[in-house]
């Protein structure tokens, strides 16, 4: 069985099928290239053969190209990985070159055979740049289909001509959402993009319909043909030097300047457009090669590619039998419950939604029916679906309901002895065998799971909020938490489609734990004196999608003052943050709750609407006149939060350093450019790490001090991905 196949029908088409053996989407390998060049050539040297369609065997027509291939020619290639990477891309642009060429004469652009694609389904990547590269696209109408080019999310850029080829075809500007943003298109919307020429019924049928009755003028791509001009205007046309000047612009706005991959493909793209396709191809491949030898996309290629996929799939799973959710009990209505329910009865699962009072009840089944009413609005949903949505869903004030559940989620109020009332009066109601769920992001769930009778079958999953956006899921693991409830948590977060880590049980398990003191070292700052808008700032330039003071807002600053206090009694006199409790407090008691009270370390206006940084914090803590260097701000804010990582896996809370990254970008947005906190660690190297460290403690403090672990690793010059990157724990040092 090979990738693709050829069979020529009775009218003359050739058709090409893409099809894996044993996977259930289309990704490319080098093999399978080399075969759509065979194909291609069969075709154009078969007199009998008047043209080509592409189309796939698959429900979706590609995700894109296998990333493994890179690594792997990366470590065939030797002292010069540059140089086979580059020799890679070329040799991809060369067999598109081919298809699109398509034996016509280079003088008069005729003799060529038409060439269509037939996009029966979600298509992505390299499966989008061949489709670019046909001569027509015919994409399913099938709305639940998508189009696009998302490689820059993982941080690298459409190396295959997607690039070159759809800026050329649209112009710089109109092409930035497509390329700059990764966005994924459904039908109606790429044919508006001219990402696909039409929306069809049957895709293969209308493509072997224009095949035949295709001209040769039909098959000159604009590049090829005399007089081309770039839509938007050249780089050197006035109009393309304003467009040019306002993408470099944007660009840096939305990066700040560390995401390699976006700064490459607007180079790629400029440069490109200054001299012939061909050349254009060339100095893509190079850039490209460039991106893919700069270690920050390769660590986010490792994190978002290849280890989000392996954890999705069960890295971490415990041997035991299937698991899959049929009946889910979800405990509680309010946002998070309701969230929880709505995910549920996505996938599939029947949902019985408790809380006090039915009108209660009926307020978190509403949630359901309000998202699915924005989805019909915005044309992603169907009344038809909306109803399927909310059948599955029971929400009721009655625990007998709850019979047949083989799984409960508690999300009731953060109170342990509320926690334990609900969880005496469910498990007198439910099976034996029915694993129960906490819902809670700082409780111990040991502590938790004493109100159990069957503590084996207790577990903790923290989801993240809003639940229908956020892609983490945080599973714990109490003292006493079986594989079973392990395999059963794993299993239904597989099955509402979000991404799992899994944890042992400590305080604050692990995102929290690495989040708060992200929070505290920025308000921190405040009452040393430092300026709130380079706090705010430095936070952003290196990578963090929100800068503490902001994220404390979204949070609330009551719930940081809750959370603070609880802390502080159980620490007692090893309690560690009096200096952020004493800005944290005197905001609570001036009503500045964040943006909920829509007052906070910001101002909000009339409609909540977040403005600048609130002008009367400098009142209790005045800017100092001497401020710090960007840089230590930044390795503040960092250090932070990496060495709290790297604790939890030295003390055996994170049990491996790839759910520690996928976990970080995921759960809090950690510099997703860097892919992950230990990856970060690698990119810097463990030796200035450990340097970083020592000059951060002597001038700021203890929690600066370098783990043991840390300081190991720097001795031996040692990297954590290649001491623990296939899932091995920690070895104390």
């Amino acid at each position: 069985m090979t990738d693709f196949t050829y069979e020529v029908d009775a009218d003359g088409v050739a058709i090409v099928t893409w099809d894996a053996p044993g996977k259930s989407m289309n990704v490319l390998t080098r093999e399978a290239f080399g075969l759509v060049e065979e194909y291609i050539d069969r075709a154009l040297a078969d007199d009998a053969v008047k043209g080509v369609v592409i189309t796939s065997g698959k429900k979706d027509f590609a995700g894109g190209m296998d990333l493994n291939v890179l690594a792997s020619i990366r470590e065939e290639s030797g002292e010069n990985p540059a140089q086979g990477l580059f020799d890679f891309t070329m040799n991809g642009h060369r067999i598109l070159r081919k298809l699109e060429r398509a034996g016509m004469d280079p003088k008069t652009n005729k003799g060529g055979k038409p060439i269509a694609c037939a996009i029966n389904g979600t298509c992505a990547g390299i499966g989008t740049e061949i489709a670019l590269a046909c001569h027509r696209r015919f994409m399913t109408d099938n709305v639940k289909a998508k189009i696009g080019l998302p490689e820059i999310l993982l941080g690298i850029f459409p190396g295959g001509g997607g690039t070159i080829r759809y800026s050329r075809m649209v112009g710089a500007m109109a092409a930035s959402p497509v390329l700059l943003e990764g966005k994924m298109m459904a039908p109606k919307q790429a044919k508006g993009a001219q990402l696909v020429d039409e929306v069809s019924a049957d895709p293969v049928a209308d493509a072997k319909a224009w095949v035949l009755s295709a001209t040769d003028a039909d098959i000159v791509k604009p590049w090829d043909a005399k007089g081309y001009k770039m839509p938007g205007g050249a780089p050197y046309h006035p109009a393309g030097f304003m467009t040019f000047v306002g993408a470099s612009a944007m660009v840096n706005g939305k990066t700040q300047g560390v995401y390699p991959a976006a700064k490459a493909l607007l180079s790629a793209v400029y440069e490109g457009a200054l001299v012939p396709f061909d050349t254009a191809l060339k100095i893509e491949a190079r850039w490209f090669t460039h991106v893919l030898m700069n270690p920050s996309s390769s660590s986010m290629i490792r994190s978002l590619f290849i280890n989000k996929q392996a954890l999705e799939k069960g890295a971490n799973r415990p041997a035991v039998d299937d698991q899959t959710v049929k009946k889910v009990g979800v405990l509680g209505a309010g946002m998070m419950g309701a969230g929880i329910a709505l995910v549920s009865a996505q996938a599939g699962i029947e949902v019985v939604l408790i809380d006090q009072t039915q009108e209660a009840a009926d307020r978190g089944k509403a949630y359901t029916e309000t998202y699915a009413d924005k989805g019909i609005k915005r044309g992603k949903a169907t009344p038809e679906k909306k109803e399927a949505l909310l059948s599955a869903i029971t929400a009721t004030t009655d625990l007998d309901a709850l019979k047949g559940c083989d799984l409960i989620v508690e999300a009731v109020f953060e109170d342990p002895s509320v926690k334990a009332e609900m969880t005496k009066k469910v498990e007198a109601v439910v099976g034996e065998d029915c694993i129960f769920a906490t819902n809670t992001s700082t409780l111990p769930i040991s502590d938790l799971a004493k109100a159990s009778v069957r503590p084996e079958k207790f577990i903790g999953i923290h989801f993240f909020s809003p639940v229908e956006k956020m892609m983490l899921v945080e599973i714990i693991k109490g003292r006493e938490t079986g594989d079973v409830a392990a395999a059963k948590a794993l299993d239904f977060v597989r099955q509402i489609r979000k991404t799992p880590i899994v944890v042992n049980d400590a305080r604050f398990f692990y995102a929290n734990r690495c989040i708060i003191p992200y929070i505290n070292e920025g308000i921190r700052m405040v009452g040393e004196g430092v300026s709130p808008a380079l706090i705010e700032n430095a936070a952003r330039m290196v990578g963090m999608p929100l800068g503490p003071l902001q994220l404390v807002d979204e949070t609330s600053i009551d719930l940081g003052v809750k959370i603070a206090k609880a802390t502080r009694a159980a620490m007692g006199d090893a309690y560690p943050d009096g200096a952020v409790d004493d800005v944290l407090f005197w905001m609570a008691d001036e009503g500045r709750m964040g943006r909920k009270s829509a007052a906070g370390f910001y101002a909000y206006d009339d409609k909540g609407k977040r403005g600048l940084l609130w002008e009367g914090l400098a009142a209790k803590y005045p800017v100092a006149g001497d401020q710090p260097d960007l840089h230590e701000v930044q390795h503040r804010l960092l250090f932070a939060q990496v060495l709290e990582a790297v604790r939890a896996f030295e003390d055996g809370v994170l049990e491996d350093i790839r759910e520690g990254d996928v976990g970080a970008i995921l759960g809090w947005g950690f510099a997703p450019w860097s892919g992950g906190p230990f990856s970060w660690l690698d990119i810097v190297g463990a030796p200035w790490a450990a340097e970083q460290c020592d000059a951060l403690e002597a001038k700021y403090g203890a929690r600066f001090a370098c783990p043991a672990l840390l300081r190991e690793m720097a001795d031996k010059n040692a990297s954590f991905y290649g001491r623990y990157g296939n899932g091995e724990q920690a070895k104390a040092a």
